[in-house]
């Protein structure tokens, strides 16, 4: 393993407020995975060599590596170890997840500007795709997803602020917790990346709704474009505990390249 894999996965592990650890684990070298900072093919070192080198116990180390099989990341071989897949899975539109990620891949690093975060009276369209009443307080997170040092694509978000009336109990816990994670969350994270990091149930199902537009005036300063020119407009619904709590629309430029829609049986 290279000095700079060792030095990247030595770097101290930060959860995310109500993140497992074994999450935060697993992000890390799933990270460096993706980064080729551990190619293709290699052996990774043992758990007790991870344990040691990212402070944590062999026990999270061993559920992290669990995760990371099971997404196709490694593959074990008895008696040998465990390595990392010869080809990584591809993900597509249909699994939950963010844009910034679904943009950059296995091969590109894609940056998160943040532009704007601000709670906002709920539209007639944003507040039943979140679970509140139009003109009730929602957060709204607006920013410019950079690959490359290009504009790639302009997202919005939105989520309860944390007293809705529509969202049910469990819902509107989260939502609270969310605002606390909003006032201290780092500028280069989407807020689903903040939601998914949050203790409780996992975010699902969702929809993602696929449509063509024009950039626009505003979002084509924002994106280096005329505002004549074409976008892919993908709009993301995501529930959890059965109700709408997550709302994004990500308005994506031609010169971010193809998108994979994967679809299973």
């Amino acid at each position: 393993m290279s000095d700079n894999a060792v030095q990247f996965l030595s770097r101290p592990i930060t959860p995310q407020p109500g993140q497992p650890l074994r999450v935060a684990a697993y992000s890390r070298i799933a990270e460096a995975i993706r980064t080729r900072l551990l190619p293709p093919g290699s052996l990774l070192p043992t758990e007790t060599e991870l344990g040691i080198m990212m402070d944590v116990s062999r026990t999270v180390i061993r559920e992290a590596l669990m995760l990371l099989e099971e997404d196709g990341l490694t593959r074990a071989r008895r008696g040998v170890g465990r390595f990392v897949a010869d080809s990584l899975p591809r993900i597509g539109i249909e699994k939950i997840r963010p844009f910034d990620q679904l943009l950059g891949g296995s091969e590109h690093d894609v940056q998160v500007k943040r532009v704007l975060t601000e709670l906002q009276p709920a539209s007639e369209f944003v507040a039943p795709g979140i679970s509140v009443e139009p003109g009730e307080e929602c957060w709204l997170w607006e920013s410019v997803l950079i690959r490359n040092g290009e504009p790639i694509a302009h997202l919005q978000e939105h989520a309860p602020a944390g007293s809705g009336t529509g969202a049910g109990s469990d819902v509107d816990q989260l939502a609270s917790a969310a605002e606390l994670a909003v006032r201290k969350t780092l500028a280069a994270q989407t807020l689903l990346e903040v939601l998914s990091g949050l203790p409780g149930q996992a975010l699902g199902p969702g929809e993602c709704e696929i449509s063509l537009s024009t950039a626009g005036p505003s979002r084509a300063k924002l994106l280096a474009l005329r505002p004549s020119d074409p976008v892919l407009v993908l709009t993301q619904y995501v529930r959890r505990s059965g109700a709408p709590f997550y709302l994004a629309k990500c308005l994506v430029a031609a010169k971010a390249g193809h998108l994979s829609v994967i679809q299973s049986a």
